[in-house]
């Protein structure tokens, strides 16, 4: 299968957003919220983002050029893995169409954090530490539909990654990689709807960390080596 123009530059915007999503991704979600939320304390975390409010206002606007810059990833990934198969390409972008949507939705939750913390007349009918529960539980909402959102992410890129093994395009070890790193990451992130006290046992790096070195690798190599042509057909 030869690599038309449209598939050599998608391939080039695939990997310039793997890279450039990585760096507000965790500073909003490693260094805003490591700094800022304290597990078993709501009033301290409450003082904590009123006391570094630009700081988490900081985090949620970095968090949305993240999710915007995954619909252009998604947009150029279908247009690169398209030709291999239609279906399953459509199918995956699907999926990372209602990830992107959920994660969205995370955004909401964290500005509702701050109009609960933040002084208006109307909030004067409830008690401060009924305010800074209300903010902690907006707070635990942002984890656990990132957790619903992680497991449609774990199928869109699971699906192309079985689609960049099948085409050829790039090496199979790192496709063969992508496809058990995102596996992985889908798999624990539904594990942690089902069994909440799992997610504080497990280390974001068992579950995280491989997808973070295939995104990684996956940057740098379609930025600056071509795709290659493929004897698939597609579907």
């Amino acid at each position: 299968m030869v690599i038309d123009e449209s598939q050599a530059k998608a391939g080039k915007v695939v990997g310039f957003t793997y890279l450039f999503a990585l760096v507000p991704a965790i500073f909003a979600e490693f260094y805003v919220r490591a700094n800022l939320i304290v597990f078993d304390n709501a009033a301290q975390t409450a003082l904590n983002i009123v006391g570094h409010q630009r700081l988490f206002r900081l985090g949620t606007a970095s968090n949305l050029i993240v999710f915007a810059v995954d619909v252009a990833l998604i947009t150029a990934l279908y247009v690169v893995l398209k030709p291999v198969n239609s279906r399953l390409a459509l199918l995956a972008a699907a999926w990372g169409l209602i990830e992107t949507t959920i994660l969205v939705v995370v955004t909401l939750n964290d500005l509702d954090v701050l109009r609960i913390l933040g002084g208006a007349h109307y909030l004067q009918a409830f008690q401060v530490s009924q305010l800074q529960a209300l903010a902690r539980l907006s707070v635990s909402a942002h984890d656990t539909t990132y957790n619903v959102a992680l497991v449609f992410a774990g199928l869109r890129s699971t699906t192309f990654c079985y689609l960049w093994f099948r085409s050829g395009y790039i090496p199979r070890v790192l496709a063969a990689w992508g496809v058990l790193a995102s596996f992985l990451m889908g798999a624990f992130a539904f594990s942690f709807i089902i069994f909440p006290g799992l997610a504080r046992a497990v280390p974001v790096e068992i579950y995280g960390g491989p997808i973070f070195v295939f995104e990684l690798t996956m940057g740098f190599w379609l930025l600056f080596k071509r795709l290659r042509p493929s004897g698939v057909t597609g579907r």
